[in-house]
């Protein structure tokens, strides 16, 4: 994914009302940035940071500009934006890159599903293959030189995971997708000091065949390109 047009550098002076934050940019003016984030972002908020934004051509836009990118003190990359995470998987299954999830002829994007009326992310047919069903997850929580997912207690999460057990027992394929977006995160595992009941749905639902898979993608203001594949930790 190329950020088309260019993303413009900032420097964060705080974010506040969980969709926005004021920055600061290199010519002094201090704009109002829509945040997309509506988690917790422990450690991808830090006032002084560097800050990446894009700017929409909308003119019906309240905040015109979108925060994208920080660029921490430690030198990591982090996309903030989590509608980021399905732009890169999308692309990720359209040109096959990863390999567990290719040799799909069709894909289909926000699919209604399950008894609690979800929908799911990401819906890959081919033929008499099991249909594949996939929830996308964006991780970019760094604590002690650890990857966690959630960063906030998530009952929306919990929810996504008693539907995806349920494909699974049903048949299909189910697959839990973790999108890293944070440069510093080279393992994953569920964050069990932050929402214990989401840690124990997913132990749950890796037993029942849920399939639990995880990609960490470059991160640059240029674009995002997901391509590497590591471990979760259960």
């Amino acid at each position: 994914m190329d950020y088309q047009p260019a993303l413009r550098p900032a420097r964060l002076v705080m974010r506040y009302k969980r969709f926005l934050a004021d920055v600061v940019t290199p010519e002094g003016e201090t704009l109002t940035l829509h945040c997309a984030n509506t988690g917790a972002m422990t450690g991808c908020a830090t006032p002084g940071d560097a800050v990446w934004y894009s700017t929409s051509d909308s003119l019906t836009r309240k905040y015109p500009h979108s925060w994208e990118l920080t660029e921490t003190r430690q030198g990591h990359w982090i996309c903030v934006n989590t509608l980021r995470a399905n732009t890169v998987v999308r692309e990720a299954l359209v040109s096959n890159i990863i390999p567990e999830l290719s040799g799909y002829e069709s894909l289909s994007a926000e699919v209604k599903y399950g008894a609690e009326r979800s929908r799911i992310d990401f819906l890959l047919q081919a033929g008499t293959r099991r249909n594949c069903y996939i929830e996308v997850k964006s991780v970019t929580l760094l604590q002690q030189g650890k990857g966690y997912f959630p960063d906030a207690v998530t009952e929306r999460g919990q929810k996504h995971l008693r539907e995806l057990t349920k494909i699974a027992e049903a048949g299909d394929r189910a697959v839990l997708l973790f999108a890293v977006l944070h440069s510093g995160i080279e393992d994953v595992s569920p964050a069990r000091h932050i929402d214990a009941r989401y840690a124990e749905l997913l132990v749950q639902a890796r037993q029942s065949g849920v399939e639990v898979l995880c990609y960490k993608a470059q991160l640059s203001p240029a674009g995002i390109v997901l391509n590497t594949p590591l471990v979760v930790e259960l």
